[in-house]
């Protein structure tokens, strides 16, 4: 048999994720490859420095600053 399965690491060992057609006791030679993660935080390392150039980000936190300290509300009526 020879092929590519899929398998996970648990423990430190690797847990298969398909059945194998190998006989007990049987040697074999493995070639692992690294899944990309689909994690939350591999879009922020893939997308890290794409603004630069872009946006001052110095004049966007005045800007938020000043939008904040508006006074937006009608003064209530008592």
């Amino acid at each position: 048999m020879s092929g590519t399965i899929r398998a996970r690491v648990k423990g430190g060992l690797l847990e298969p994720l398909e059945p194998l057609e190998v006989a007990e006791g049987e040697e074999v030679t493995l070639t692992i490859t690294l899944t990309p993660s689909k994690s939350r935080t591999d879009w922020l390392s893939r997308t890290a420095g794409g603004w630069v150039g872009l946006v001052d980000g110095e004049k966007l936190k005045r800007d938020i600053y000043e939008s904040r300290s508006l006074i937006t509300r009608p003064e209530p009526r008592l």
